[in-house]
């Protein structure tokens, strides 16, 4: 889980999928966090990406940086706790003009039974489970 945290930090922007229906739906995203042994991600509950989570809580997650790429297959669970939103608004300080801890807005969500695959050209995949 750490070498999917730093490979995503060290990106800086991901791209995170999830299902409406049968139509995909895919956005950039820049927010990961490690917070109580867990790998998690933030976002407005007024967003669609929120609803969709809620509604079908497999997401998917691909970066890309140095010419290798990562994919996780994972369902993402939301965390209402005020110290998790707290914890992932002192990693990203930015994001304080426009969430606040608590709000009813901001929104965390962490990953469950993920499965994250590090590929690039000319070297075998290599996945860990977490």
């Amino acid at each position: 889980m750490n070498r999917v945290y730093d490979f995503l930090k060290a990106a800086g922007t991901y791209y995170l999928a999830t299902a409406e229906g049968d139509q995909p739906r895919v956005r950039p995203f820049g927010t990961i966090d490690l917070f109580e042994g867990k790998l998690y991600f933030q976002t407005g509950k007024v967003k669609d990406v929120s609803r969709q989570i809620h509604a079908n809580p497999k997401i998917e997650i691909c970066a890309f940086k140095d010419g290798a790429w990562l994919r996780v297959a994972a369902s993402a669970y939301a965390d209402d706790r005020i110290e998790a939103q707290e914890h992932m608004l002192e990693s990203y300080p930015m994001l304080k003009g426009m969430y606040k801890a608590g709000d009813g807005n901001t929104e965390v969500f962490y990953l469950k039974d993920a499965t994250a695959t590090f590929s690039s050209f000319g070297g075998a995949p290599e996945t860990v489970k977490f």
